[in-house]
């Protein structure tokens, strides 16, 4: 073929596991609701930098080592980490990965979250646990746009890796992992229910 395809942006998108979600999402969201009610702190920053919802980024970022349900998915999606990571063909012989960062996000009506990436972080993802139909999606932006300098639109009927935004729908139970260099936002919740969504980073060492 004349024409061949380079520097690929590979996103992983996959169920947590295969059989008990409904009822592991049932105890997270639970928790995650408690979270929100116990992290003052964290409301108090989000009233300022995540308006009309909650997140505990910048309060309660590590709670896979204090909170026995965060540890125990901590072990679950390091599994996936790994196997994403085998995907992109990154050298991690003799390597070992962490789990860095890991917080709660709870968007109520009306709340979004700006385009964005993970610094200091090689892979990073969410784990959906409450996602009622029609809630927002992760919206993910190419990496090159900054360089398109004078190119054209894409046409209307450009296939979706041609395209220079992917959105992947938020589906409880699915574990989305893509590499922490990868700009993404969340667009504004139009519905009237919360959407639940933990985040998390991992580093090599």
């Amino acid at each position: 073929m004349p024409t061949r395809a380079w520097f690929p942006t590979l996103i992983y998108c996959e169920p947590l596991q295969k059989t008990g979600l409904s009822r592991l999402n049932e105890g997270l969201a639970a928790e995650c609701r408690q979270l929100r009610d116990f992290d003052t702190a964290g409301r108090k920053w989000s009233e300022k930098n995540y308006p009309g919802g909650y997140t505990s980024y910048a309060s309660l970022n590590t709670l896979h080592r204090f909170s026995s349900t965060f540890t125990a998915l901590e072990k679950k999606l390091t599994a996936h980490v790994r196997a994403y990571a085998r995907t992109l063909e990154l050298d991690l012989r003799g390597r070992t990965i962490a789990m860095t960062d890991c917080w709660v996000n709870i968007m109520p009506p009306t709340a979004a979250h700006s385009l964005h990436l993970h610094p200091l972080a090689f892979i990073s993802g969410t784990y959906y646990v409450v996602t009622p139909a029609g809630c927002p999606g992760l919206k993910f932006e190419d990496p090159r746009l900054s360089k398109f300098m004078a190119a054209p639109p894409k046409l209307p009927t450009a296939r979706p890796e041609h395209r220079t935004h992917i959105t992947y729908p938020a589906e409880a139970g699915n574990v989305l992992l893509f590499e922490s260099w990868l700009r993404h936002e969340v667009p504004a919740n139009r519905i009237d229910a919360e959407r639940i969504s933990i985040s998390f980073n991992f580093n090599w060492s």
